[in-house]
């Protein structure tokens, strides 16, 4: 594969003023082709070499990352340029210097650079599986074959955008409990290494005995002193094994089902999975994708490894020419409503209809599920937070409630 360097160029654009920029290519000739297809004719060419105070600072997991909604944004983007008339040459040359993501705007420019010289665009998406989701690349190679490229990507936006709602909906639902839980914890920690540690000492200087929940609250405060940064470094350390090993296959088998009998929030993710599955099925199937390698991709997709399982099934009951929705009733984690609609759907030759209106009506039950445990968790974190922080209080001064005899 050819080396990209980055060049910086300007050009007088209409008015007269002078323009720079900057540009990934092969080599100078390269560049300035890209920019007459452009429809700009450049002044200067000249390649950009790095080092000192020019170097960029990348943070690892922060400035590499391309989020779902850069994605979405891209997808919406393109579809619009490609239905606006502009090749696809010039539509990713315009996306990659547009794009706020840097890391994607390298790889549009790698990208164009493949496109011309020939490759296919859901090929060259395809070598980049870290930024490019199998959904997507799959939707696409669909549209480039049946001539729909322009309708498969707005089938992308539109799938994208969904998605990254229902996980702002999620993060909403999760994020005050998960902010009380953490406050919960620094408090109690602080409490037991700085304020019992001073009490423990005035009831040694007045002697007694002390009443048995401040025993147990000295006996914890001694313990925290080496158990603190025990469990900081293992943290720590589970929070790195969980970043590498989550999605391995074996972690995926054991959590993920647990995850769905969680008190509360299992309802929520047994939906949020169900809502993921048909949209993304009913999108690839409305994108032209055959029926065996759509359900290859959304079992993945679903993020449950429950729905995985039935899918699989699923795989092996259309492969022996049998229906889809059978599978899928041996599987608890469908509600027979599902079941019953894709059957129908099935049998009508309307399966993306109805899958898409599955995946609506799960959507607004997330929105009404997570508005439900935001006003159930919020009294119910404070009463939580209140009855440990109460607690440790009351068992700290239950000792002075005798000082008066032991003074006397």
């Amino acid at each position: 594969m050819a080396i990209t360097r980055t060049y910086e160029y300007s050009l007088s654009d209409k008015n007269g003023k002078i323009v720079k920029g900057r540009i990934d290519a092969q080599n100078e000739a390269a560049v300035a082709n890209r920019l007459r297809a452009m429809g700009v004719a450049p002044l200067t060419i000249k390649e950009v070499v790095g080092g000192g105070l020019q170097t960029e600072i990348n943070i690892p997991g922060f400035s590499d990352r391309v989020t779902l909604k850069d994605l979405a944004v891209m997808a919406r983007q393109m579809a619009t340029m490609i239905s606006a008339g502009l090749s696809l040459l010039r539509t990713l040359s315009i996306l990659a210097d547009q794009t706020e993501s840097k890391p994607l705007a390298k790889v549009l420019a790698q990208t164009r650079n493949d496109v011309e010289t020939g490759g296919s665009l859901s090929e060259s998406l395809g070598r980049h599986t870290q930024i490019f989701p199998p959904l997507m690349v799959n939707m696409i190679r669909a549209g480039e074959v049946g001539g729909f490229l322009e309708k498969a990507l707005v089938s992308v936006a539109e799938n994208y955008e969904s998605e990254v709602k229902l996980r702002s909906q999620i993060k909403s639902a999760m994020t005050y409990p998960v902010m009380v839980f953490c406050m919960a914890i620094l408090a109690v920690v602080g409490m037991l290494l700085f304020i019992v540690p001073v009490f423990e000492k005035m009831f040694m200087d007045l002697g007694g005995e002390l009443p048995l929940p401040t025993q147990f609250l000295v006996l914890l405060s001694g313990m925290m002193k080496w158990m603190a940064p025990l469990l900081l470094v293992a943290t720590i350390v589970f929070a790195i094994w969980w970043k590498r090993h989550k999605n391995d296959r074996a972690v995926r088998a054991f959590v993920q089902p647990l995850t769905l009998r969680i008190p509360i929030f299992g309802p929520l993710f047994k939906k949020v999975a169900i809502a993921r599955f048909t949209r993304n099925f009913g999108t690839m199937l409305g994108a032209g994708v055959p029926i065996l390698q759509a359900l290859d991709i959304v079992g993945e997709t679903s993020g449950n490894y429950v729905i995985e399982l039935a899918v699989k099934d699923v795989q092996e009951s259309v492969r022996t020419g049998q229906s889809l929705s059978a599978p899928l009733a041996q599987h608890a984690v469908f509600p027979p409503m599902v079941v019953q609609m894709i059957s129908t759907g099935e049998d009508a030759g309307a399966l993306e209809t109805m899958l898409e209106k599955i995946s609506e009506f799960y959507d607004e039950e997330v929105t009404a599920t997570t508005e439900q445990l935001t006003s159930l968790i919020e009294p119910l974190m404070i009463a939580i937070l209140g009855t440990i922080i109460g607690g440790m209080i009351v068992a700290l001064y239950m000792p002075i409630f005798s000082i008066f005899e032991l003074v006397g």
